[in-house]
């Protein structure tokens, strides 16, 4: 029996006899600047190009072509298949599961009607057999920008519109992909809703999903609510997050404040993370979770999938039904946070607040579990503005169990677009006589220069020398230490969630160890523990591990000092 070839397998017969799509004229202009080139596999590569006329990027998928005789093979298997099959039969397997069950049901087809489509070997079926699997198992026109890992969002607006995506390094950028008809894009939404174990229709116009690789997905059928058309957005959830040492490496933040994070985290401090859409909050969110201990119990509540840590101590709670719908079943995020808070939790991280679970998780807050959110705002007024205010309405007296706001930004640099934490700013209190709620600017993104810089003083200092009865240089000392530790995996590329989490826990464990290992400068393999790796010191780093610290910058402590904290 013909085997079935996977997609993206390597496979030098694709290079004898499959073509790939060129530029083509009626989508691409003639004097386009190729900005990047990236092989997605051996069938799939993406173009970026620039028109200068415009200054407007183009993002231009290239998957292989069909001779006029593979078309007609395509064709034929394609009909048959869907007059065979159903998604459900594909939906309830695994991906190996999926790839079998098409490979004999290709094979079976070819056999039995080979008095019409001829002989085909393995070498004819190449492109043929990408474009089945693509159909049945990928996302059809869209599964090239699936598989690209630099594309955040994908979002197609209506019928005849280019598709967009927002590219890590463009922004926001159109592609050469669009749906032509109605009835093309209608048949596209249902089948990402089925992908999603959910339904959409004209009685039910408004999706909100998530996909089984943990994408989420927001759609719109017909021209009921969207008069352009159907609709969708797919915001990309990454099983390989962000890390704290990604986002200091990509200018995010700096080593100090993911140090001052870092502390945060261990003793206590809840925070809203806040910014504009896409400006990276649940990034920074799920990076600084990486401190909370290893053996600390989390639950987690969203709408849809986005937190994702290693720690096994972890329920990640998610809403059934939605908010629109009102039936009995559904299960929102107030009724989430209420169940959450019966199971003594140590770490709440609730996605986006917007309704009544607000209250709940301030009263959280003040009853000692230690918080983490994400919310629409651009500045800590903003924020009061909208906690103060229906829906939400939480009393001012209240909005003094939070400790810490981040504001998320996204800015250009050099003409890049990129984010940026522009505040971290400590709630400090309530002003008895005015009532005003009482900041303290612990750290300012500054344009020139593109820096952050320390405002001087943190109420965090404070707290941690009442716990350790430490000397505010003590609690600097310490602070310096950890940023020290960020810089150096940074320098060892450490960041992947695993790693960076051994790295964290062996800090936890014994501080004086790791700073002893990390000044040696060992070139270490962080992923088989650090605690055997004292022996490999082989390969060493160039230069100072302090040297890349800035003069002035701010530590903390250690929680106890009976392990070697400083």
């Amino acid at each position: 029996m013909r085997r079935f070839l996977k997609l993206g397998r390597n496979d030098v017969r694709l290079k004898k006899r499959a073509k790939v799509k060129t530029e083509k004229e009626d989508i691409l202009k003639e004097n386009l600047e190729l900005m990047e080139t990236m092989t997605l596999t051996d069938q799939v590569s993406v173009k970026i190009f620039l028109d200068p006329e415009t200054s407007e990027y183009i993002y231009h998928p290239l998957e292989p072509e069909l001779l006029p005789r593979q078309k007609e093979v395509l064709d034929f298997v394609m009909g048959t298949l869907n007059r065979a099959l159903t998604y459900n039969k594909l939906a309830a397997e695994e991906l190996e599961e999926k790839e079998r069950f098409l490979t004999k049901e290709v094979a079976s087809i070819l056999a039995d009607y080979s008095s019409i489509l001829g002989e085909v070997d393995d070498e004819f079926m190449v492109p043929v057999d990408y474009y089945i699997r693509r159909e049945f198992i990928g996302y059809g026109k869209i599964n090239s920008i699936m598989l690209d890992p630099g594309v955040e969002d994908v979002s197609c607006d209506g019928t005849g519109i280019p598709v967009f995506v927002y590219h890590r390094d463009f922004g926001s950028i159109r592609t050469t992909i669009q749906f032509d008809t109605d009835e093309e894009l209608e048949g596209f939404v249902v089948s990402l809703a089925q992908r999603a174990g959910k339904s959409i229709s004209v009685a039910n116009p408004i999706l909100d999903a998530t996909l089984p690789e943990g994408h989420r997905l927001n759609a719109t059928f017909g021209r009921e609510v969207t008069t352009r058309g159907s609709s969708f957005t797919i915001r990309k959830f990454k099983e390989d997050p962000l890390t704290i040492t990604d986002l200091v490496r990509f200018g995010t933040l700096s080593s100090q404040m993911a140090a001052h994070f870092w502390l945060a985290v261990q003793y206590g401090e809840s925070m809203i993370f806040a910014g504009g859409t896409a400006s990276g909050k649940t990034a920074t969110m799920n990076a600084i979770s990486i401190f909370i201990p290893t053996s600390a119990k989390i639950i987690s509540i969203e709408d849809t999938r986005e937190v994702n840590l290693p720690h096994q101590n972890w329920i990640a709670g998610i809403t059934r039904g939605s908010a629109e719908s009102g039936k009995e079943t559904d299960i929102d995020m107030y009724q989430l946070l209420r169940a959450a808070l019966r199971q003594r939790p140590e770490y709440v991280l609730v996605g986006e607040v917007r309704g009544k679970e607000t209250m709940t998780m301030f009263q959280a807050m003040a009853t000692g579990h230690v918080t983490y959110s994400t919310m629409h705002a651009d500045s800590v007024k903003s924020i009061v503005y909208r906690l103060e205010n229906p829906p939400i309405s939480i009393p001012r007296v209240l909005i003094q169990a939070l400790n810490l706001v981040a504001i998320h930004n996204q800015i250009r640099v050099k003409g890049m677009r990129v984010r940026r934490i522009t505040e971290l700013v400590e709630i400090v209190g309530i002003e008895p006589t005015s009532l005003e709620i009482i900041t303290n600017r612990v750290y300012k993104w500054e344009a020139a220069g593109d820096h952050f810089i320390f405002g001087g003083h943190s109420n965090l200092y404070e707290k941690i020398m009442d716990f350790e009865d430490m000397t505010r240089d003590e609690v600097v000392t310490e602070l310096n230490r950890r940023a020290e530790v960020i810089d150096w995996m940074i320098k060892n590329n450490v960041r992947k969630f695993k790693d960076v989490n051994t790295v964290v826990a062996e800090y936890y464990e014994d501080p004086d160890k790791v700073m002893r290992i990390i000044r040696e400068n060992p070139k270490i393999d962080v992923s088989r523990g650090m605690g055997i790796l004292e022996q490999n010191k082989t390969e060493e780093l160039p230069g100072s591990m302090m040297e890349s610290l800035p003069s002035g910058s701010l530590p903390i402590p250690e929680k106890g000092k009976t392990k070697g904290g400083a």
